[in-house]
C-alpha cells in the first residue's frame, strides 16, 4: 500500500482520557502534564470540556486549566462544548479552536446530552454561529458511528446525515467515533467508503477506542483510504462515562510507533511523549494501558532486578 508521507494526531487525553477518571487530577498536575504534551511535538491537544461541571466533576476546573498553561506557539488549544454557556466559558478563557459533540445514535445522544438528535442541531448550529463569529475555528464530533451501546448498528444514513447537516452549519473537520471500541476494519472501510463518495479525506478525522484491540487495525484500514488525522489518548487514557463498556482510546504512544515505523512523519518526539505518559501514569496512580507503557515498565522492572 501507498501512504501518505505524514500524518497529523491529535491529543484528546486531557479531556476524553481523563474525564472518565474516578480519582480527580489535580489542577496544578494537569497544567503540567499539558506543558509536557505541548513540548513533544504534538500540534493540537484539546485540553477540557467546557461541561456542567456536576455531570463530569474531573473536568470541573476547565478555566484553571486552560488559563494556567505555558502556550507554546504552533500548538493549538482546543476544548469540548456543550453549548452558548459553555462556550462563554471557553473564549473567556481564550481557547484557540471549538469542538461541539453529538451522537449517530438517538438513545446514546439522550444518555450523553439529554436531548434527541434533531433538538440537538438547534444548539450546536448556535454555538458553531457564534465560534465562528469570535474567529474560532469548529471540529465537531459523531460518538458511536460504528456501534452503539443501546441500539447496536447504526445506519449509513444516519451517519450520512447528520454529517451533511453540521458541514452545513460551517465545522471544517468532523472526528468519526468509535465510541465503545467495536469497529472493525471491514465496517471502517465500509463507512468512510459511503462518506468519501461525498467529502475528501482532509474533511474527517478518525476516533478510536481499542476496548477489542482493532484500534490500530482500523487506524491502518483509515491510512489505506487516504485519512491523515487521527484522534488519540496517551497511554490508553479514556472511556465515555455515558456508554456502558466504553475503555480507553486508541493510545497516542501506540500509534506513533506503528506510524513511524511505516516511515510515516508526525513531528512528535516519541521519547518526549513518553516522558509525558509517565509523568500522568505517576499522578493517576496506576498502570497505563498502552502497549509502549507496558513494555516501558517491563524494562523498569528487568534493569531493577
Amino acid at each position: 500500500m501507498k501512504w501518505k508521507d505524514a500524518v497529523k494526531i491529535k491529543e484528546v487525553g486531557p479531556r476524553d482520557g481523563l474525564q472518565n477518571e474516578k480519582t480527580f487530577i489535580k489542577t496544578e498536575d494537569k497544567i503540567a502534564w499539558i506543558n509536557h504534551l505541548s513540548h513533544s511535538g504534538l500540534e493540537y491537544i484539546e485540553l477540557t470540556s467546557f461541561v456542567n461541571p456536576k455531570l463530569i466533576p474531573a473536568l470541573g476546573d476547565a478555566e484553571e486549566v486552560v488559563k494556567g498553561i505555558d502556550r507554546v506557539n504552533g500548538v493549538t488549544y482546543a476544548a469540548l462544548v456543550p453549548n452558548r454557556r459553555g462556550l462563554d466559558r471557553a473564549l473567556e478563557a481564550n481557547i484557540d479552536e471549538i469542538a461541539v459533540f453529538m451522537s449517530a445514535s438517538e438513545t446514546h445522544n439522550k444518555e450523553n446530552i439529554n436531548k434527541t438528535i434533531q433538538e440537538t442541531f438547534p444548539i450546536i448550529k448556535e454555538t458553531v454561529k457564534d465560534s465562528l463569529s469570535a474567529d474560532k475555528k469548529v471540529r465537531g464530533y459523531i460518538s458511536t458511528v460504528f456501534g452503539c451501546p443501546f441500539e447496536g448498528k447504526i445506519s449509513i444514513d444516519a451517519i450520512l446525515r447528520i454529517t451533511d447537516t453540521l458541514f452545513e452549519m460551517g465545522i471544517y473537520e468532523i472526528s468519526l467515533g468509535d465510541t465503545i471500541g467495536i469497529a472493525n476494519p471491514k465496517q471502517v472501510q465500509e463507512v468512510l467508503n459511503e462518506l468519501l463518495k461525498r467529502y475528501s479525506t482532509e474533511k474527517f478525522a478518525m476516533h478510536f477506542h481499542n476496548t477489542r484491540g482493532c484500534g490500530l487495525a482500523n487506524a491502518l484500514t483509515s491510512l489505506n483510504m487516504g485519512i491523515t488525522t487521527f484522534d488519540g489518548s496517551l497511554g490508553g487514557l479514556g472511556g465515555c462515562p455515558y456508554a456502558p463498556g466504553a475503555t480507553g482510546n486508541l493510545a497516542t504512544d501506540d500509534l506513533l510507533y506503528m506510524l513511524h515505523g511505516m516511515g510515516i512523519k508526525t513531528n512528535i518526539d516519541e521519547k518526549k511523549l513518553l516522558q509525558a505518559a509517565r509523568y500522568i501514569q505517576e499522578k493517576i496512580g496506576r498502570q497505563l494501558p498502552s502497549h509502549n507503557m507496558q513494555v516501558n515498565q517491563n524494562k523498569v522492572c528487568i534493569n531493577q532486578i
